[in-house]
């Protein structure tokens, strides 16, 4: 106990002097020398492709891997003083918390488009009043439907994946709160991808660090209790996540205000709603939008499943520290190359150089399988390890992972070139496409596969790892051919006459 008390005071200490004041005191000097800068990044559409990708790339890579690190100390603290229940508990929630964020989250994907191509277009006007408008819906959508909505269905949803009832138990509080208190985490994701798409990655990643370390912070003192505080398990994990996203969220509209980024609010600008920007927003991104519930929900479903196995518990624990953990060490470097590459290739079909657009793709997917292979193979060499990390010393709950993260060594190559491919449309404004090749590769061919399987009374753990290799495989094949096709080029965007 006396050493767990001397752990918590040390990191303290050394958060808040080192992982806090530091960050956001390099965060608003390195800023303040952009003070009055309002143009673009030209190396993003003049320079060297893979430089520029690269540019974009490693500043969101590197904080996704933080962010990851953040989920990753969750998991192991709840696991420690919670249990396993703590896990598939905190997995199971987000999966059911992604599929409502990422419709809403989705008129980001449709702000990027229009920012990437403005940008492209150096029309820095556009670009400030797409981010406004973004902001103003999601805003609405968030605290007027999500908050009161979620928290009165958060019951009926868990009951949806069949979730143990000691699963439930410590769900139903953590889910709520993530309901209730979504916005600062959304205003969060807004920031970040509206910058990269305007050319600034490492400001998105300056804040994900402030982000990551503030959260660990709390979570240190929430889910153990800490002093006079008491221990909050599970549930502390949900409040120290929404304080820190919320604080960091508003001090990035703080930011907006301050000019100091290269995207810029003034008091004079327009804010009543721009119907006609809102449209586009809602045209590019409702795609993307559905595209994230469609797979969200297959996550659901998939949920559904393997806690319909007769070890249902340990396989949904198994299936949140591998899939949703230790398989984020790949998805989140490869969503960072998604959004980098998504950025390159809009500006410069903005710009109207849609070569480099097609370059930049195809650098990125070198990038994406190499990240891929290295992180695979840690997962054959090494798994006990790695489960280790997260308190996993139940035999069959070990097993059961192992055999999943075999498979996941193989299906993350998959994934990450067809996320990459996935950015180059989805950059240039084909959000229809991705959201097709999801509805098939992503729902209807893993949960058929399952649902086959479930019907001849076969169904094993095994079963459903396969149908998530399967999905992987069919998506990375079907993104890479539509790119391929080359339609995005006759993708048009309407500027605002302000």
């Amino acid at each position: 106990m006396a050493c767990n008390l001397n752990f918590m005071k040390f990191v303290l200490q050394l958060g808040v002097k080192f992982a806090i004041l530091i960050p956001f005191a390099k965060l608003s000097s390195s800023i303040r020398t952009k003070m009055n800068k309002s143009k673009f990044d030209k190396s993003i559409i003049e320079g060297p492709i893979l430089a520029a990708v690269w540019k974009l790339a490693w500043p969101t890579m590197l904080q996704n891997m933080i962010a990851g690190l953040q989920g990753v100390v969750d998991h192991t603290m709840v696991g420690h003083y919670v249990g396993f229940e703590g896990n598939a508990a905190i997995g199971v929630s987000w999966q059911i918390f992604l599929v409502v964020v990422v419709f809403i989250s989705s008129l980001y994907s449709g702000m990027a488009v229009l920012v990437a191509r403005f940008a492209g277009a150096d029309d820095e006007k556009n670009v400030n009043h797409t981010v406004y408008q973004g902001i103003l819906i999601s805003a609405i959508l968030a605290m007027g439907i999500m908050a009161p909505l979620g928290y009165v269905f958060t019951p009926e949803l868990l009951n949806i994946v069949k979730a143990a009832p000691e699963v439930q138990a410590e769900a139903l509080t953590y889910l709520r709160i993530m309901f209730v208190f979504s916005f600062g985490k959304l205003l969060f994701f807004m920031l970040g991808g509206t910058l990269r798409s305007a050319g600034d990655a490492k400001t998105p990643l300056r804040l994900g660090v402030v982000l990551t370390v503030l959260n660990l912070i709390l979570n240190a003192i929430l889910i153990p209790g800490f002093g006079p505080i008491p221990r909050f398990g599970t549930t502390g994990a949900a409040i120290g996540t929404v304080v820190a996203t919320n604080l960091v969220g508003f001090f990035g509209i703080y930011l907006l205000f301050s000019k100091r980024l290269v995207v810029k609010f003034y008091l004079k600008m327009r804010w009543a709603p721009d119907w006609a920007v809102i449209s586009q927003l809602f045209k590019f991104g409702l795609p993307t939008g559905f595209q994230g519930i469609v797979v969200n929900i297959s996550g659901v479903l998939l949920l559904r499943f393997i806690g319909s196995l007769p070890q249902g518990a340990e396989a949904q624990a198994a299936f949140t520290v591998c899939y949703t953990q230790l398989f984020s060490l790949i998805t989140w470097t490869s969503v960072g190359l998604m959004g980098a590459t998504a950025a390159v290739a809009g500006q410069n079909l903005g710009a109207e150089k849609p070569e480099r657009t097609v370059n930049a793709v195809k650098k990125a997917s070198y990038v994406a399988l190499v990240l891929a292979v290295f992180v695979g193979s840690l997962f054959l060499t090494v798994p006990e390890k790695l489960l280790l990390i997260f308190g996993m010393k139940e035999q069959v709950l070990i097993e059961i992972a192992i055999d999943l993260l075999q498979y996941l060594s193989i299906s993350g190559i998959f994934i990450a070139l067809a996320l990459v491919y996935t950015g180059g449309l989805q950059g240039t404004g084909d959000t229809r496409s991705p959201l097709f090749i999801s509805i098939i590769s992503q729902a209807a061919i893993p949960l058929g596969y399952c649902i086959l399987m479930e019907k001849m009374g076969v169904l094993e753990a095994h079963d459903i790892w396969i149908a998530i290799l399967l999905g992987h495989i069919t998506r990375c094949v079907l993104s890479f051919l539509r790119f391929s096709q080359g339609h995005w080029r006759e993708i048009k965007v309407v500027a605002s006459r302000l």
